[in-house]
């Protein structure tokens, strides 16, 4: 089978395709490429992807990627002839990212990334195609509220911890990913993605801008875990996407730090979602439950410099595209 496509367009396998990240994914590489999403909708959202059904270059599969696939036995894939080209880039997004999420599904969030990783990585060898693995700052542990952190920090982390659901898994699947580039000279990538928003995230998240944003919208107290000068960084989803591209595109294999370097304080957060859906709500704070990890800072200057890449979009965009989404949503969710 191929490295390179053959045929007019590269064949490009997003796994959890269907999720926040993994949708806004699929709709920039669909323009240049035939882009399969494999997703089994534990986190994902089927509404995310419905508009790309019609796109002959874009074909969903519901699979759970801890159970191996055989991807050229699919007969919904005939059209993108992966028998004689087979997949030339996978970006594995499938695991859930909010504490919510990952504490409901605490096994399955282990699994998908050890198991499921490994099924990835396997067709990665078999179609020597290139892997991105989207990893997190959790495998950092306990750092100071912020402190701006480098890539090769190593910090502790209690691996019995109410976070460690996320952060073993998420450290067991950088050491895998890690070994496979060794062992077989498989070209990997590893990406920190830190406290991404944007559209396409679900109202009941439970990260602390969609937390805000259902507060503001149904004029609620905003609850803030934390102090109001406490600082926090906040990367705009589209400006991730092109940092995702241009890392599967590069030849740096990191880990590779993807973030805002831009700072705020809650308390400017908050004050800035209650202007934008012209609330009536009251802010509030609280201490941080156990299950939250400390807000802490990247230093992004290898992005910069090996990437080209820096993040371009404005909190005050960034954060009413997320409101307009989300009160869409609201409308459909939320009782009055």
């Amino acid at each position: 089978m191929a490295d390179q496509a053959i045929f007019d367009k590269k064949n490009i396998l997003v796994v959890g395709g269907a999720g926040f990240v993994g949708s806004h994914l699929c709709d920039e590489l669909v323009k240049e490429a035939k882009v399969i999403c494999l997703d089994n909708f534990l986190t994902g959202s089927e509404s995310n992807i419905t508009h790309l059904h019609q796109n002959s270059s874009f074909e969903f599969i519901n699979h759970d990627i801890n159970t191996s696939i055989e991807l050229e036995t699919r007969p919904e894939l005939r059209d993108f002839k992966i028998e004689f080209q087979g997949i030339q880039e996978i970006y594995f997004l499938a695991t859930p990212g909010s504490p919510k999420f990952y504490s409901d599904y605490s096994v399955e969030t282990m699994m998908v990334n050890s198991l499921g990783l490994n099924n990835a990585l396997q067709m990665a060898l078999k179609y020597k195609a290139k892997l991105i693995y989207a990893s997190s700052p959790a495998v950092y542990g306990d750092i100071e509220d912020g402190q701006r952190v480098k890539e090769d920090y190593v910090g502790s982390v209690d691996q019995l911890g109410p976070r460690a659901i996320y952060s073993e898994a998420k450290r067991f699947g950088e050491t895998l990913v890690n070994n496979y580039r060794l062992k077989f000279d498989l070209d990997t990538k590893i990406v920190r993605i830190f406290n991404c928003y944007g559209p396409n995230m679900k109202l009941e998240d439970g990260r602390m801008i969609p937390e805000l944003i259902k507060s503001a919208l149904n004029n609620r107290d905003l609850v803030v875990f934390g102090q109001a000068e406490d600082i926090g960084s906040y990367l705009y989803i589209s400006d991730l996407i092109q940092a995702l591209v241009g890392t599967m595109n590069g030849s740096e294999s990191g880990p590779i730090n993807l973030a805002s370097d831009a700072k705020y304080k809650f308390s400017e957060i908050a004050d800035k979602i209650i202007e934008l859906t012209e609330s009536r709500s009251v802010i509030t704070y609280h201490d941080r439950e156990s299950i939250m990890a400390p807000q802490f800072l990247a230093d992004i200057t290898l992005a910069k410099e090996s990437l080209g890449w820096f993040p371009i979009t404005l909190l005050d965009q960034g954060l009413k595209n997320t409101i307009d989404y989300l009160s869409a949503q609201k409308g459909i969710l939320q009782p009055k």
